[in-house]
């Protein structure tokens, strides 16, 4: 079986593709966010996996609750999820969604976690600093991690960059069973 974010990546592609063309890369974010929050919802989700309703129901579910909030190009992407039985899929097509805005808009997504509370200076002045290493707008996501000991560890798409206390103790416990 295939993994969700390979079954997601079409729909994700096509949505963006969609969004980019119209010039409303925002406005999608937004509706394909509130689409995950619904679908994450345990009553939408049992509604769902209900074999009794038919798909044109289940996207007709999705489209009542958002009523109003949704495209009508939005609503036609939930038929068809609907249809295919993609609509669990729709926290992954939002993530890839959102990397391919990202990618377009030149802007990378940073993951923060610091042993202690970061003061809005502190996290203007790391981001700052994160630019200008990159060369690329950074959006920032602080998380309070206690584990850390110390310092902070950013998370850079597949970069690392680790100046933790926690991390300084392991180089330091390798180095001296060397």
């Amino acid at each position: 079986m295939a993994e969700p974010s390979t079954v997601a990546r079409p729909y994700a592609e096509a949505a963006f593709r969609l969004a980019d063309a119209a010039g409303t890369l925002a406005t999608w974010s937004e509706m394909l966010g509130i689409l995950a929050a619904v679908g994450d919802d345990e009553r939408v989700r049992a509604a769902v996996s209900d074999p009794k309703l038919s798909d044109a129901k289940v996207a007709g579910i999705f489209i009542a609750i958002l009523s109003g909030r949704l495209s009508a190009e939005a609503e036609n992407f939930v038929r068809v999820l609907a249809e295919n039985g993609r609509l669990a899929l729709l926290p992954e097509i939002r993530a890839q969604f959102e990397a391919l805005k990202n990618e377009r808009e030149g802007v990378v997504e940073a993951e923060v976690q610091t042993a202690f509370e970061l003061t809005e200076a502190q996290v203007a002045d790391l981001v700052q600093r994160l630019e200008k290493k990159t060369g690329r707008k950074v959006k920032a996501r602080v998380q309070l991690d206690k584990t850390l000991i110390g310092g902070i560890r950013v998370i850079l798409g597949d970069k690392v960059i680790d100046g933790s206390a926690r991390a300084q103790l392991g180089a330091l416990e390798t180095a001296l069973k060397a």
